[in-house]
Parts: C-alpha cells; structure tokens; sequence
C-alpha cells in the first residue's frame, strides 16, 4: 500500500501525515508536490492542514486551483481514497469533491486544543477500525472550522450516512459546549456520497502517539489501511504492491 501526501504552499501538517503513515504505520509514503500532475502510483491521497498559499481570498480556494488537484479529481472519479484534514478538508469543499463550505468559528478566534468528536458510521474505510459511536480524543487548530450547508444538503448528508464525526462531550453527548466552532449540528467531519473521500477538521496525525495526549488518531489510518488489504486480496491488481 503507498499513500501519498500532498504538499501545498503553506502546508504544515505534511510532515505530520508522512510521520503517522510512514514511522507509526509503517507504509510507504512520499510527497506530492502541488504541481503534480499524476497521482496514479498512490492508494491513499492525503491533502493536509495548514494554510495553503496563506489562506488568501479564502481557506482553499486557490489551493483548489493547483495541479495536482486535477490529478485527485480523477484519482477520486477512479475510486481512489482521499484524506482531507482541516485545511485538506477546506480543499476538498471549494474542490466540490466534498458538499457544504466553511465559515468562519463562531466566536471569530482561533482554536487550538483537544476537542471529542463522536463515530457516527463505520460503514466507510476511514473508520471501519472503529466502534459504532465511539468517542475519539483529537486536537484541532483552525479559525475556519465552521461547517455549513443548505437544508437540502443537510437532509442528503443524513440520509445517506454522510456524517461521519460529530464534536460531542467526553461522554459522547451532543452539546453546544461541545461544539468549538460553531458547526452544524456539530459536524465534525463528512465523506462524499460513494464514501471515497472524507474530510474532518480535527487532527488525526496528531494523535497517533501516547506522548502526543491521544492515540485516537490511529483508527483513521489503521482503517484505511485494513480496508485496502480486503480490496487487494479480494482484487490483488487493483491496489498497488
């Protein structure tokens, strides 16, 4: 398996997925410069958090411009997976890989801290590792973190299953004290419709060692992993050696 992490102008968290991938799990991993053009050698596409090309105009809208984004358009249309994390995440929205926007935090601060968000399905292989309604344990770091969408979209992301993280209190309970930015019925994180692709503002790679406060993160990734190890031995050429 080789995943493959995107690196934009203003990218900070690169270094971060490359740690979790390729010394915590152990896979093969390299870089993706955002001129790229091709991201075919890769199972698993990464688009880190940071501040791509310095958040100008709007978080990820020149990002979403970039080459390589093209490359993850057909990656995605082939039915290759992609991780959006916080800034990712921002991509993939002004990208329309992924439904909704963000706004702004409701309290218009930055937020930096740990913060629960709550498994809402496992049906998704970015959280088949995980437990049906499972509370994780991750930090966020963003002023742009505010999910939104229209009332027709809300009503399709629910019912197909959409949701995939909701921010809740330690217990698991949705709160508004639980919420650090202002989303949605709390959403933390969402997948497209086909279920390839899932963006999540809070940080995954950052929570993949005890030193770290939380391994909670490992989930996301031990879930993509085991589930591109059943898609290769049920079709051994599809995914990559």
């Amino acid at each position: 398996m080789k995943f493959g992490v995107i690196v934009f102008p203003g990218s900070n968290c690169d270094h971060d997925a490359y740690h979790a991938i390729g010394t915590v799990l152990g896979q093969p991993v390299e870089f993706l410069w955002h001129q790229s053009e091709a991201v075919d050698p890769y199972d698993v596409v990464v688009l880190p958090g940071g501040f791509s090309y310095g958040d100008y105009l709007r978080t990820g809208a020149i990002a979403r411009f970039s080459p390589v984004m093209r490359a993850v358009e057909r990656f995605v249309r082939r039915g290759g997976l992609v991780l959006g994390i916080c800034n990712g995440f921002q991509i993939l929205l002004e990208a329309g890989l992924l439904p909704g926007a963000m706004l702004r935090n409701a309290g218009l601060r930055f937020s930096c801290r740990h913060v629960h968000i709550r498994v809402e399905t496992t049906e998704t292989p970015f959280t088949s590792a995980a437990q049906p309604g499972q509370v994780l344990k991750l930090p966020i770091a963003h002023s742009e973190g505010n999910y939104f969408c229209d009332r027709g979209t809300l009503g399709e992301l629910e019912r197909n299953g959409q949701i995939v993280f909701r921010y809740v209190t330690p217990e698991g309970r949705e709160h508004p004290s639980a919420n650090p930015n202002g989303s949605l019925t709390n959403i933390a994180g969402i997948r497209n419709r086909e279920g390839n692709v899932l963006g999540l503002m809070p940080h995954p790679e950052r929570a993949v060692e005890a030193a770290l406060g939380s391994e909670d993160g490992l989930v996301v990734f031990r879930s993509m992993l085991e589930s591109l190890t059943r898609q290769a031995s049920s079709d051994p050429l599809r995914v990559s050696a």
